[in-house]
């Protein structure tokens, strides 16, 4: 005989497996250090390559002004003051990205949280009959 609720409590565990369940299992699947650790890892390559893209099309686009100032310029001073921009550059985005994987595995742990939960339900409900 089927039970309404069981079948209900089954559909939408097996919908949630199916959709958000798998991102889920795959950022749960690590210790919380770990995961932040490697998102913190993409965001340095990822920052280190915005910022290198940046600079270029910044003196790509005032090379006149850049190549005129060239020989009057302090190139310790401008390298100084690149390396400053970069760390704070870096250091935001990093931060940001610390935040947003800590938020996204307490939301994941709370999620399979609730699944497992909801399986220790269907287990007691096969039981029960």
């Amino acid at each position: 005989m089927l039970n309404r609720d069981r079948v209900i409590l089954m559909t939408r565990m097996a919908s949630y497996e199916a959709g958000e369940g798998k991102k889920h299992i795959n950022i749960v699947r690590f210790f919380k250090g770990d995961y932040i650790a490697v998102g913190i890892l993409k965001a340095l390559v990822c920052a280190t390559l915005s910022f290198a893209l940046i600079l270029a099309l910044y003196i790509y686009y005032n090379f006149d002004v850049f190549m005129s100032n060239m020989y009057d310029m302090d190139i310790l001073a401008f390298v100084r003051d690149i390396l400053k921009k970069y760390a704070w550059f870096t250091g935001i985005y990093v931060l940001i990205t610390y935040v947003v994987c800590t938020i996204r595995y307490n939301i994941s742990r709370r999620k399979l949280k609730r699944y497992y939960r909801n399986l220790k339900v269907l287990k007691r409900m096969y039981d029960k009959q």
